[in-house]
């Protein structure tokens, strides 16, 4: 055993650096992000998208047929707020892609239009299924 003569590593800090406990919602973002190659923090589900944001960017996912987990803010204000603070990103929908904050709809939609978004899902391994995924 090392330090004190116990296995508890004591005080963590924080995501921006203070003294204190790991946020709950924190960590199960932390491993909704880590857990899924591709996961869209959203509006409502990729079923029923609750935002036209949000419902554009689960349309551009769909027609590329990318595998992906659709998470809804809107189940819990902790949730809703809590994506925006761990991505200190303003705006909901939030695409990740292997453990990476990629962007929101503005983001996702210009990557889509110019192939950016299928060139980094081919170089991240994750399977395309739509051959010519572009606007």
């Amino acid at each position: 055993m090392t330090g004190y003569g116990n296995s508890d590593p004591g005080p963590t800090l924080g995501r921006h650096g203070e003294l204190g406990m790991t946020n709950p919602i924190d960590e199960w973002i932390g491993n909704a992000v880590k857990s899924n190659d591709v996961v869209l923090f959203m509006k409502g589900t990729p079923e029923q998208p609750q935002c036209g944001f949000s419902g554009r960017v689960v349309q551009m996912l769909d027609y590329m047929g990318v595998a992906y987990a659709g998470v809804n803010v809107l189940q819990s204000d902790d949730l809703r707020n809590g994506i925006k603070e761990f991505s200190d990103w303003p705006t909901i929908p939030q695409l990740y892609v292997k453990g990476e904050f990629v962007g929101g709809c503005d983001i996702i939609t210009e990557m889509f239009q110019n192939g950016e978004l299928k060139d980094m899902f081919a170089n991240g391994g994750i399977e395309v299924k739509q051959a010519n995924a572009t606007a």
